[in-house]
């Protein structure tokens, strides 16, 4: 005996699940929907299938092939148009020359097909269709039978007034092969509608088979999420697949659970999942393979489908995502949501009850979707951040996606441009550097590959070697899980927003320059850029009177990354290191932060061990935190003032500071008659006006005792070097130098304002300031008697940064918290419009 499965359905009232997919090829269970149906019939030997197909037909085909693999033979049935559930069956009237059971590609059961073929060839019956009982019969068919069984009336879909039974169709079928001789080849044609009742006018042996079991038509996503719970209750007898590892909970193969996972069965995780510490997965919840659930991830009552990923502290509740789609940190997705394919959630967005994505949508950092998104894509409309392309390692920074950067990149550039590209010491960034090169050669590019290395080794070996650009890739300073790609001009300098903006474009439309095999060049290696770099530092610095003065210094940093620098520099230049207890193990990587949380044991250790000073350092050299032998802390604006008196006593001239600087930096310029030139806090600006200055203030035959604000302010290492041996020039300790700077105090705090309002809280302190002295260099600087306040609206994220200095702390905080309230009022304000 033959089967048909009908699987053209589109699965309109399943979107945006079956966007790109066929209905039949939704999952339940990590498996189409269809794979169970190819099990039941399996089961009953039914093992010769045609497939009726129409909507998306290569989805189908291309998954089961011609059956073997699932232990049946299969065929297929293409309509070019819809003919209707019997016209579909009638298109395959060729291979249907005997008794065939018909049944859909798209509904969950475990009725007794054997029980209702035997049913079937008792009763002589030319049309058997299967019928079960159902608490609420409106959305099918109903049909009543005579004590025999035979059909003596149904009707389509009723209301409750026309509800005479409780029995339904469900739309499986065993059919004589005479049955289709009713009506004609590519007539539009329905069972239910049509051959039914005309079987019945004619009195046709048509009988109904009352089945009990489990049966569900898969209409709708509420139906959808019940098929889930209901196959993990064992209301339906189907295969979990998997290994039930504690009683309810299966698990597939490869799959790695930390030991702190807290899931509660019934459960089922896909093969090849991540879940990390303090995941808690709670019942009735599906993952799909290769998923990954960071740290205390929480899931609830929710089916996610293959390669999804959920960042830390993120939450889902009673809602389904589909394939590679991404919930970043602390975001939320909730009761009856969905989620379509390849959407993003960024940290802290928050889906509301009922919302539908469609798929490739982009939902931005702390955004509250309550309406949904049918229209528009993921991408957004800037890739580059604060300081390049920062993204989730192997997540949203993909070697796809590196390699389309580098393409991007090197179209540029132009064919034939020499490029530098190095990382960092760790796998994540070595994947993406490799994966970036294979794009710029893509587009012509002369790539020189400078190998492993920090950030201030690559800005300085573009200073010296004729590239027309570079790349560096690094691991995120702010967060360990992310990489950052940063992207260098000829001078070593982050490339212009203009820049940026064209690589965006390129990027974004795909526009790449593709040369001919020929054309294509292979990566040089430029070896030992680690010793060039560092022979760099040692020509600038006297290590012979750092040598006689003897500096003690208590270092914490990354040993994975700068254990070739640290130790062989300071042997050079003679200064002794120590480290505190417990610090600068090879332990697996950890962000700025967690360096940052060291300090009160560096400055405790500092003043236990009478060390001259401390330092940390930032995992790729690019930012410098210093403790005076007084365990003083000095970094961020304190930092930079001590930088820019160093300058100013050495030199002279002028000194470049963010807007954000304090007040202080013009007095002590005023006292060493210099100068002080502030610029906007973008890592691209503020280079931009220190190269300018350091080429400026250059002497044709004083180029080596200049000290360079390039590198003091954007090379840890460098600066350490120079600082100190300014210090033992003037037989100074760097607590003396600190206590040269007149107090100051400066306040800083951070308000949430929606991507959409930031133009508008912009606007309105510029169009009321409280004070008539502004300032619109960067942000708006608003400047009161007794001092200043800047807002910044964040590129990155959605809040303004409000910085403050005043003639006391109270003051500065008093007028960051005015702004704050200020930003806070003109947000609701448009909210109440809205």
């Amino acid at each position: 005996m033959k089967a048909i499965i009908m699987a053209g359905g589109e699965g309109s009232r399943l979107r945006p699940l079956t966007c790109g997919r066929p209905k039949p090829m939704v999952p339940v269970l990590n498996k189409p929907i269809m794979c169970h149906i190819i099990d039941l019939l399996k089961k009953h030997n039914l093992t010769d299938i045609g497939v009726t197909l129409q909507y998306q037909p290569d989805a189908i085909r291309d998954y089961f092939g011609n059956g073997a693999e699932f232990g049946v033979n299969m065929r297929y049935f293409v309509e070019e148009v819809p003919l209707g559930t019997a016209g579909s069956v009638k298109n395959a009237g060729n291979f249907l020359d005997e008794t065939f059971l018909v049944i859909s590609g798209d509904a969950l059961t475990d009725l007794d097909l054997s029980k209702a073929i035997d049913f079937h060839r008792r009763r002589g019956s030319i049309a058997t269709l299967v019928l079960t009982r159902v608490d609420c019969p409106l959305e099918y068919g109903v049909v009543i039978t005579e004590e025999n069984g035979r059909i003596r009336q149904f009707l389509e879909k009723p209301s409750w007034g026309e509800v005479f039974s409780d029995t339904v169709n469900t739309g499986i079928y065993i059919l004589e092969p005479e049955v289709l001789d009713y009506f004609a080849p590519g007539q539009v044609f329905d069972f239910s509608k049509d051959l039914f009742p005309l079987l019945l006018k004619d009195k046709k042996p048509m009988f109904g088979a009352v089945l009990p079991g489990y049966w569900c038509d898969i209409g709708n996503l509420q139906q959808y999420l019940q098929s889930h719970y209901d196959a993990l209750s064992g209301k339906v007898q189907v295969e979990i697949p998997g290994r039930e590892i504690t009683p309810g909970v299966w698990v597939g193969s490869g799959a790695s659970i930390n030991d702190n996972a807290e899931i509660s069965g019934p459960v089922l995780i896909g093969d090849n999942c991540q879940i990390g510490s303090k995941v808690k997965i709670e019942p009735y919840s599906v993952i799909g393979e290769g998923c990954v659930l960071k740290e205390q991830t929480s899931v609830k009552r929710s089916v996610i489908w293959n390669h999804v990923f959920m960042g830390s502290g993120a939450a889902i509740r009673g809602a389904v995502l589909g394939s590679r789609v991404q919930v970043q940190a602390n975001a939320g997705v909730y009761e009856g949501a969905v989620i379509g394919d390849d959407s993003v959630i960024k940290e802290h967005g928050l889906i509301k009850p009922d919302v539908k994505l469609w798929p490739n949508k982009l939902v931005d950092m702390g955004s509250v979707v309550q309406r949904s998104m049918i229209w528009g894509t993921r991408l957004p409309k800037k890739v580059f951040g604060l300081e390049g392309i920062t993204g989730l390692a192997n997540v949203e920074i993909t070697p796809e996606f590196a390699s389309r950067v580098g393409a991007a990149f090197g179209s540029f550039l132009g064919i034939g441009a020499r490029a530098g590209v190095s990382c960092d010491n760790y796998p994540a960034s070595q994947m993406v550097k490799d994966a970036l090169i294979s794009g710029l050669q893509s587009s012509g590019a002369e790539v020189f590959d400078l190998g492993v290395g920090i950030t201030p080794m690559h800005r300085l070996v573009m200073r010296s070697m004729d590239c027309k650009g570079g790349v560096h890739i690094k691991i995120s300073s702010q967060r360990p899980d992310k990489v950052t790609m940063i992207f260098t001009n000829k001078r070593g300098g982050n490339i212009s927003r203009g820049e940026e903006r064209k690589v965006e474009n390129a990027l974004m439309r795909e526009d790449f320059q593709r040369v001919d095999v020929s054309k294509l060049r292979k990566p040089r290696v430029v070896p030992a850029m680690s010793e060039t770099y560092l022979q760099s530092i040692s020509r600038q610095i006297d290590s012979s009177l750092l040598r006689s003065t003897g500096f003690r210094l208590m270092l914490i940093y990354d040993r994975t990354n700068l254990e070739r620098f640290i130790p062989p520099l300071f042997s050079e230049l003679g200064l002794e290191v120590e480290y505190p207890e417990g610090q600068n193990s090879g332990d697996p990587i950890k962000g700025w932060q967690y360096y940052q949380d060291a300090l009160p044991e560096l400055a405790k250790s500092v003043i236990e061990r009478k060390a001259h000073a401390g330092a940390l350092l930032d995992p790729n050299a690019d930012r410098l935190i210093l403790v005076d032998g007084k365990g003083r802390v000095i970094k961020d604006e304190l930092l930079t003032t001590l930088i820019a008196l160093v300058i100013l006593k050495e030199q002279g001239g002028s000194v470049v500071v963010p807007v954000t600087a304090p007040r202080v930096i013009e007095t002590l310029a005023e006292q060493y008659q210099g100068r002080v030139v502030r610029t906007k806090t973008a890592i691209q600006d503020f280079l931009e006006k220190v190269m300018i200055q350091d080429e400026s203030a250059k002497t044709s035959d004083d180029k080596e005792s200049h000290i360079s604000q390039f590198f003091m302010h954007f090379d840890a290492l460098s600066a350490l070097a120079r600082i100190f041996e300014f210090c033992a020039k003037n037989s100074l300790t760097l607590a003396e130098l600190v206590d040269e700077i007149p107090d100051f105090f400066l306040n800083k705090k951070e308000v949430p304002v929606p991507w959409e309002a930031k133009g508008r809280v912009i606007r309105e302190l510029v169009e009321n300031p409280p004070v008539d002295h502004l300032e619109l260099l960067d942000g708006v600087k608003v400047y009161h008697p007794e001092g200043w306040a800047l807002v910044l609206p964040d590129p990155e994220e959605p809040v303004c940064r409000v910085f403050s200095e005043g003639t006391s702390m109270e003051i500065a905080e008093s007028l960051t918290d005015m702004y704050i309230n200020k930003i806070s009022s003109i947000v609701g304000a448009g909210t109440n419009q809205e």
